[in-house]
């Protein structure tokens, strides 16, 4: 079986690895040190890939599927009960102006 990562990304994630018990590794935009041992794997790889070495593709984060799937329900969960709403304020609205009504008749 063929070798799923090249031997140039493997040698970038062990200096990744070194760099992070060193404590010297620093994430990307925010520049914090990084402690997690899967973080530093994932800079690894990421360096491996602009470097050109053959690495698979990202994988999509289960997070982010998550979010993905709760963002469709929510958004349809949040029409169906803005439909609710507004027909009940309608009624409110129509029940309302006759109840003035009413209120100012007897004055």
């Amino acid at each position: 079986m063929a070798r799923k990562y090249s031997k140039a990304a493997s040698s970038k994630v062990e200096r990744a690895m070194k760099k992070r018990k060193a404590g010297t590794l620093k994430s990307g935009r925010s520049g914090k040190t990084v402690t997690s041992r899967k973080q530093a794997i994932a800079i690894g790889l990421s360096e491996a890939r602009s470097a050109g070495s053959k690495v698979p593709k990202e994988q999509s984060s289960k997070r982010a599927s998550k979010t993905a799937k709760a963002s469709k329900t929510t958004k349809t969960t949040k029409a169906a009960a803005s439909r609710r709403s507004s027909k009940k304020t309608v009624k409110r609205s129509k029940s309302g102006k006759s109840a003035s009504k009413r209120k100012s008749a007897k004055d």
